[in-house]
Parts: structure tokens; C-alpha cells; sequence
């Protein structure tokens, strides 16, 4: 199993455009810390599952992630960025939606990535 969690966080990190709308830092695995600080990105692994075998040996891991962008207006311009710096990692995006949080007006857009990588 491959752990690609650090790469995206310092690829995301990395993006001065991305860090400068969400107003810093705020990209989180998981969970936020501050469930009122807007905007702000959490992500998580959904799959990390043996692809691409070779004498009964997995020689490749295909990879899910999903990135969750919370924002008081629209989110359109983070998710721009989120795409084109998931996309320099080698992902490609397999969903994408977006959502209004009715009960606590908060726009939500939901985007899925995946990718296969080779066990080293």
C-alpha cells in the first residue's frame, strides 16, 4: 500500500494561488480543527487498494481521494486550483459536485480523484 497523503498536502500547500484564496493555510486530513474558519479544504484517502498484478504480486496501488471545499460563497476558483494541482500529481478527476449546506448555508463542493501507482 502506498501512502500518497503527505504528497498531496505539500502539492496543495504548495500552490501560492490556492494558500492565497483560502485566506493561509487551511488544508486539513480529515477533519478541520476550526469548523467556523472559511474557506477551507479537508481530504481524505476513500480507497488504497492491489492493482496491476504480476506473478500473483500486486505491482501497483490504485488510489481514491476526496477533497471536500467549505466555502460562505462560491467555490468555483478553489476548485480550479485544487484540479490543476491534483491533475500535476498525476490524478484525474472522476467526480465533481457541488452542494449548499441549507442548515448552515455553507457551500460545499465535493471532488473525487484517482490514480494508479507503482509499488516500489
Amino acid at each position: 500500500m502506498i501512502n500518497i497523503k503527505t504528497e498531496i498536502v505539500q502539492a496543495l500547500e504548495g500552490n501560492p494561488t490556492l494558500i492565497s484564496l483560502l485566506g493561509g493555510n487551511r488544508i486539513y486530513q480529515i477533519k478541520a480543527p476550526d469548523a467556523t474558519e472559511f474557506p477551507r479544504i479537508t481530504f481524505f484517502q476513500v480507497d488504497n487498494f492491489d492493482s496491476n498484478f504480476a506473478d500473483d504480486t500486486a505491482i501497483a496501488s490504485e488510489i481514491l481521494i476526496q477533497i471536500d471545499i467549505w466555502h460562505k460563497s462560491s467555490t468555483t476558483t478553489i476548485a480550479q486550483e485544487v484540479d490543476k494541482t491534483m491533475k500535476s500529481l498525476g490524478f484525474r478527476r472522476t467526480s465533481s459536485t457541488d452542494l449548499y449546506e441549507e442548515d448552515t448555508q455553507i457551500f460545499h463542493t465535493v471532488m473525487r480523484y484517482i490514480t494508479t501507482r507503482e509499488v516500489v
